[in-house]
Order: structure tokens, then sequence, then C-alpha cells
């Protein structure tokens, strides 16, 4: 039997909600046996948790070749990961789950440690800017090293990043952007459901940019 950490009353903590579907979702998951017994739904929200909370604290470093279809010039948006947190982490809490309608619903806490505080405090300093993105990816075609259940999120989530950046610089840059560098992390859990075959995230995020090169340099 899993044993889940619970907390209550926890104040200057993270917090968040995750969900996970008990059953199979029409299109989805054709390789996954279900239903999924408790302690698997609970491992998985708990993954899922600690994903997101490495997306606010640590967030990640970015790439972005805009791109341009009359220039033949292909988009490109690379992030890389500042750090990370993993299930099992003894910070990681959870305060509530409950069952409903063939979803585990999971409220998750983290409590920073100090040099985790820091690095939150960083992104509310500086020229950090705040931007939301909705983001899209099928099943398939992810990482082999994580589930695809998991990888299915996360590139919906890092899809959300591109797209929030991308109108960010388009809506405040004089000349249009060729390159972009930065940061970017993530504000709050962001909200997950499927949408024509796809599964979508709609995400706030916290951007600071470093470098942009125009497409008058080229």
């Amino acid at each position: 039997m899993l044993t889940i950490p619970l907390l209550a009353g926890a104040q200057g903590v993270l917090r968040g909600n995750v969900r996970v579907e008990l059953e199979p979702m029409q299109g989805f998951y054709m390789d996954v046996h279900f239903p999924l017994d408790h302690d698997t739904a609970y491992t998985r929200a708990l993954e899922l948790a600690a994903l997101l909370f490495s997306a606010q604290i640590y967030g990640w470093s970015f790439h972005f070749d805009i791109g341009e279809r009359a220039r033949g010039i292909a988009e490109e948006f690379e992030l890389t990961p500042m750090g990370e947190i993993f299930w099992g982490d003894p910070r990681l809490f959870v305060t509530k789950a409950y069952f409903h309608n063939h979803n585990l619903s999971l409220w998750a806490d983290y409590r920073p440690a100090e040099h985790q505080q820091r690095r939150l405090a960083m992104w509310s300093k500086g020229n950090i800017r705040a931007v939301q993105g909705t983001g899209f990816a099928f099943v398939g075609g992810g990482s082999a090293e994580e589930a695809e259940w998991l990888s299915v999120r996360k590139r919906a989530l890092e899809d959300a990043a591109r797209t929030a950046v991308r109108a960010m610089l388009q809506g405040s840059e004089r000349n249009r952007p060729r390159q972009a560098t930065g940061y970017i992390s993530l504000e709050r859990f962001p909200r997950f459901w499927i949408d024509a075959g796809r599964w979508a995230a709609h995400a706030r995020f916290r951007v600071e940019v470093r470098d942009i090169i125009p497409f008058a340099v080229h």
C-alpha cells in the first residue's frame, strides 16, 4: 500500500491541484491497463505535481528561433530545465485527495528549502513579465524515459510556453524578432483538458528575455 504524506494547516508553501483519470479516455492510452488502482493513481498525481513544482521554482532557459513562413525559416523552441524536483521529495505533501467521476483529484503542497525560496524570489525581480498561453500535444512521440501519460502533458505545457513567449515578443517588439533567449517559469499549476483529440494546457508564466536578435541583422 502506497503511503501518502499528509500536511495540514501549512503556510508559506506552494500549492496546486492535479487530476488523474482512472478510466481510459476515448482514443487514448489503448496500451495501458485500466482502470487504474488507487496506488497507481496517487503515484501519477505526485509525479505530475513534482513536475509542475519544478517548473514553478526552477523553470527553464529557452532558445526561440521564431521563424517566418514567407522566408522559409522554421520555428524552433527549445526549453532546458534549470532544476528538478522528484516524486518522493520529503518537501512534497498531499493536503487533500478524493475520487470523483472516475478521477483522482489531489491537492499538493511543496515547502521550498531556503535555496529554492531564493529562486522563487528571483522570479519577481528585474524585467520579469507575466504572460499566458495555450498549448497542445498529440499522444505519442514523447520521451522514451517518461511514461506517455506524463510526457504528453509535459509537451502540452511546453507548447503553451512557446505560444506565450511568441505572443509576448510579437506584441512588444517594434522590429520582428528573429531569435530570442531567456528564462521562463510556471506561475501556477496549469489546466489540462482534451481538445479535438489532443491534450491541451493553459498556463500562466513568468518570463525574462535576455537577448533578442531582430530579422534586420540577418
